[in-house]
């Protein structure tokens, strides 16, 4: 049923992104599938640019990928059925970009209890599950 699931993970957290990945692991190992772990990189502001090395966001990307690579491997999934992907932008919206890119069947995330701001001003957690075009799993931490 859930072959392909797709996991957002928040790198300066990875705690946080604990039971969605023993969520996805026990899903994807049920029905043969695979998971994919997503970070996702804000833009550089235009007004910080000219303060950060040229290749800032290279260096990023890639200590971004070597993050993700150590949280695969220590997820305990068949290497064959997991793969990371790092992506730059909204949070939202590059979630639900790489979630139709890869076809996903499920996305596989957790969130906080949500603040006072969150009710005004709406989560990644809650966008992802309205305009998901696929199954959503929310895991509460």
């Amino acid at each position: 049923m859930f072959k392909s699931i797709l996991v957002p993970i928040d790198l300066a957290d990875t705690d946080l992104a604990k039971p969605a990945i023993a969520t996805a692991t026990t899903l994807s190992q049920n029905w043969n599938g695979s998971v994919r772990l997503l970070n996702v990189l804000p833009m550089t502001p235009v007004m910080l640019a000219e303060y950060v090395p040229a290749d800032f966001d290279e260096q990023q990307r890639q200590t971004s990928e070597e993050a993700l690579a150590i949280v695969a491997r220590e997820s305990g999934i068949d290497p064959v059925h997991i793969s990371s992907v790092v992506r730059q932008g909204g949070i939202y919206h590059e979630i639900l970009e790489e979630a139709v890119h890869m076809k996903a069947d499920l996305i596989v995330m957790t969130s906080h209890r949500p603040a006072m701001r969150t009710y005004f001003l709406g989560s990644n957690a809650g966008h992802v599950v309205r305009y998901a075009k696929c199954s959503v799993l929310v895991v509460r931490h």
